[in-house]
Parts: structure tokens; C-alpha cells; sequence
């Protein structure tokens, strides 16, 4: 084993532990294979990728399955909509440039990081008294608008589906945690299919990532299951700082 293939198992686990708290793992994870994977292309680089993002999430998935109540109906329908929104983005990816999106997403996420500071109440429980329709069609903006930004960018999806779950379902930040787990196995997925399609998983990479990745989300979960809301608030918080800072930089400095 290489020393960079160390490092990236390294990171692989960190952005694991990372994202079974409040999404953002490849914050960590996307870097630092773009540093030590330079002789690859971008696309095979980022479709390698998708494979660890994948086994660690489902790790922390089944951790939180066993202990948060899950709404299945809901998750089954934005399963199968962020995966077909993930596929078409990641296709859309081998054709566009996205660098175009960042400045927006820079502007969105300083105010999200804003009204999560000054809100101190943002995360604990909140009763929408939304109909089942309305329930659903919340559902599945979010899943499609979601799903399509994994494929297409891609960090940052998991903290984004945590803030909509929060923002616009009224849940609680564990439980938003958990159902955004799910919905991000599936966009995963989407994407995972498309580059295996293409021929763009380089799987000698992909799976010692996977592994790492793996153990790295289910430490990540069963801490955030110890601790509860407070202590996701606080990561939520670094995870969304963390982006600020890596799409400030995509923007002004490169």
C-alpha cells in the first residue's frame, strides 16, 4: 500500500466520521484526493469517490435506523427521486463546468450559517402542521433539488439535506440526521451508476476508501446518537464554516 493510498483511507475515515454527524464529508474527502490523485481525471477521480461516500453512509445509516423512528413512505419517494436527480446531475457534470453555482452557494451558505448561530432554537423540534400532500411535495423538492446538487458538486449535500429536513419538515436535528442519511444512500447511488456506467471507478482506490469510510461513519454515528441535538448543532455549524471557507476559495482564489 502507497503512502498516498494511506493518506486518502486516512481521510476517507475522517470524512466519514464527519458526514454521519452533519453531512460535509467530502469537504474532507474530495481535497485531498484531488492532491494526491493529480494523474487522474477530475471525473474519475470524483466517481471513485462516490463508492467510500457510499459504504460510510450506509454504516451510519443502519446505526440510526435501530434507534430514530423512520417515516418510510416518505423516504422510500425521495429515495427514488434523489437517485434519478443524482444521475442526471453527474451526467450533466462530464459536459458543464460548475464552478458557475459556487458564488451562489457561498452567499447561501454564509446566511445559513448566520441564522444557525443566532437561532438558538433551529434544530430542536418544531411540528409543521403540514398535510400529508404538502408533507410530500416538500419531500420531493428536496429530495430532486438535492439530489441533482450531489451529482452535479456534491459537497455540502448532507448538511443541506439536514437544514431542509429542519427548515422545512420540522425535525429535530438527530432525526433530520437519519432521514438524511437515507436520501443521501440514494443519491450515491444515482451517481455511482452513472460513473460505473462510464467506466470511471478506479475500484483499487475505492474500496480500502470504502473501508475506512465505513468505520469512520459508524463512530461518527453512534456519537451523534450519544450526544444528541446540541452536539449535531455544534458540528452542523463547523461542517457549514468549513464549506464557507472551501467555496470562498473556489471562488476568489482560484
Amino acid at each position: 500500500m502507497t503512502i498516498d493510498l494511506i493518506l486518502l483511507c486516512v481521510f476517507a475515515f475522517l470524512a466519514g466520521f464527519t458526514d454521519a454527524i452533519a453531512g460535509g464529508g467530502g469537504l474532507i474527502q474530495t481535497p485531498a484526493a484531488l492532491v494526491l490523485l493529480p494523474q487522474y481525471p477530475l471525473a474519475t477521480v470524483l466517481g471513485t469517490l462516490k463508492i467510500p461516500s457510499f459504504s460510510g453512509t450506509s454504516i451510519a445509516t443502519a446505526q440510526y435506523v435501530r434507534r430514530v423512528p423512520v417515516n418510510w413512505l416518505l423516504i422510500g419517494l425521495m429515495a427514488v427521486t434523489a437517485f434519478c436527480a443524482a444521475f442526471a446531475g453527474s451526467t450533466l457534470l462530464t459536459h458543464v463546468n460548475n464552478s458557475f453555482m459556487k458564488p451562489l452557494l457561498l452567499f447561501m451558505l454564509i446566511l445559513v450559517a448566520i441564522y444557525t448561530f443566532t437561532n438558538k432554537k433551529f434544530g430542536d423540534h418544531l411540528e409543521k402542521d403540514h398535510s400529508v400532500k404538502q408533507q410530500i411535495l416538500y419531500s420531493l423538492l428536496i429530495s430532486l433539488i438535492i439530489g441533482f446538487y450531489d451529482g452535479f458538486i456534491g459537497p455540502g449535500a448532507g448538511s443541506f439535506l439536514i437544514l431542509s429536513f429542519i427548515g422545512l419538515l420540522g425535525f429535530d436535528f438527530l432525526k433530520a440526521s437519519a432521514h438524511a442519511k437515507f436520501v443521501n444512500l440514494a443519491t450515491n447511488l444515482g451517481s455511482i451508476t452513472f460513473f460505473m456506467l462510464s467506466g470511471k471507478i478506479i475500484f483499487a482506490i475505492a474500496l480500502p476508501m470504502a473501508a475506512c469510510n465505513a468505520l469512520g461513519g459508524w463512530v461518527g454515528a453512534r456519537l451523534a446518537i450519544l450526544k444528541g441535538n446540541a452536539f449535531i448543532r455544534i458540528f452542523f455549524l463547523i461542517v457549514v464554516c468549513a464549506t464557507i471557507i472551501r467555496f470562498a476559495y473556489d471562488v476568489w482564489f482560484k
